[in-house]
């Protein structure tokens, strides 16, 4: 059993926000007095089904406060989904359907339990339509007399709206307050959430009051940039790593995390000590992108074999084709005495956007064809068998007539 101090310790590890300062050793000495679980909440929109290590920096922190034995409440927000959360946005955000996020929602809680202990007593899984879908007009009255449009228009993207003149909806102004009423009803001890989030979170403290409640820790965790180490991961970026992803997918992946982003990936993300991984950055950085890949992939493939996967990372890295690559077939009316121009072909299989960034490609000897650095941009391929196209060092397609 950990004592206080240690857990304060691990739980603060990677946060950015905690608030009110001290507020979270006195919850758990307040908890070790009692003798219960503390209440833990994370408010999820499933506006996707896929989940990647991004999602997983706070769903991570939810998991070291059950390994402390505490509860935690993973809150599906079918209805605010249909608000739509406007958090860091400049317009309205388009708003699902209950039947939209209910279907998110399944594959999104099968992948969050990868993470979370499943165990009933330390994981209560709740869909805010619960209470939210049965408040009448006097309930929704009640909930918005507890908070002024003065304190909402604090938040950031709301005052930059306001002051450039877009358009607010007042729906928009509700999505905060739905989240809290969600703290009111599960009477949330502390709130997790992303950055982006802490003022959604400070609302939640101030509707408890109003419904009589101690007010919840407010423990924000930082929004973890994707591999191309400036914008927010995302799937739409492509600049993610799945958390379902094959070990060799995550290993290639996480050896492309920019030496910038290595320590706070590390942080974030793994287990590892981070005085330990800091001294050998300094000292071998390539070594230290190892180490981060090899535990990575052990939190999400614990039974892999790791050491093929880098393995097989090291064997692409030297010019190898993987086995797992996408196919592709030409058309027949795009192929002239079986064979197809090379950068007709680079383009019709994806690898390029137009001939032109195709002949460029070549110039830059990026495009390889069967392994070869293709040098001739008047190439004709000959489809008689399928060949492997390769762009860069990790794009590859298999094309075929």
């Amino acid at each position: 059993m950990a004592t206080n101090e240690e857990a304060l310790k691990l739980l603060e590890r990677g946060a950015q926000h905690i608030v009110p300062e001290g507020g979270l050793q006195e919850k758990l000495e307040t908890a070790q007095k009692e003798g219960r679980q503390l209440r833990v909440k994370l408010g999820v929109d499933p506006s996707s089904s896929d989940l990647h290590i991004g999602h997983a920096v706070v769903l991570r922190k939810m998991r070291q406060f059950q390994d402390l034995g505490h509860k935690v409440i993973l809150i599906i927000g079918d209805f605010t989904a249909m608000i739509g959360d406007p958090s860091g946005r400049n317009k309205t955000r388009p708003a699902l359907t209950l039947e939209q996020t209910r279907e998110n929602a399944k594959s999104y809680v099968d992948q969050a339990t990868l993470i979370l202990d499943a165990d009933e007593s330390k994981l209560e899984i709740r869909f805010n339509s619960e209470w939210l879908e049965a408040m009448n007009f006097t309930n929704v009255v009640r909930l918005a007399s507890g908070y002024t449009v003065a304190r909402m228009l604090e938040r950031d993207d709301f005052t930059k709206r306001y002051g450039e003149g877009t358009p607010i909806s007042v729906h928009e102004f509700l999505y905060p307050l739905a989240q809290a009423y969600d703290s009111v009803a599960i009477e949330s001890d502390i709130e997790l959430g992303g950055t982006d989030q802490l003022f959604n979170l400070l609302v939640g403290r101030d509707i408890q009051r109003e419904y009589g409640q101690t007010p919840q820790i407010a423990l924000t965790m930082p929004l973890l940039a994707g591999l191309d180490g400036v914008e927010k991961m995302s799937k739409s970026l492509d600049n993610y790593i799945g958390i379902a992803e094959s070990p060799e997918s995550m290993f290639k992946k996480a050896m492309q995390v920019p030496d910038a982003n290595l320590l706070e990936y590390t942080e974030l993300c793994t287990e590892l000590e981070l005085a330990d991984m800091k001294t050998l950055f300094e000292d071998d950085v390539k070594e230290a992108h190892r180490v981060f890949a090899r535990d990575l992939v052990r939190i999400y493939h614990p039974d892999a074999n790791i050491a093929e996967a880098e393995e097989r990372y090291d064997y692409v890295a030297k010019g190898g084709i993987p086995d797992d690559i996408p196919a592709f077939k030409i058309p027949q009316e795009d192929i002239e005495n079986g064979e197809i121009w090379v950068c007709k072909l680079a383009t019709l299989a994806g690898l390029t956007a137009s001939n032109g960034e195709a002949r460029r490609l070549i110039k830059n000897r990026g495009l390889r064809l069967d392994g070869e650095q293709v040098k001739d941009p008047k190439l004709q391929v000959d489809l008689s068998n399928p060949v492997v196209l390769q762009k860069g060092k990790d794009s590859f397609v298999k094309v075929s007539a």
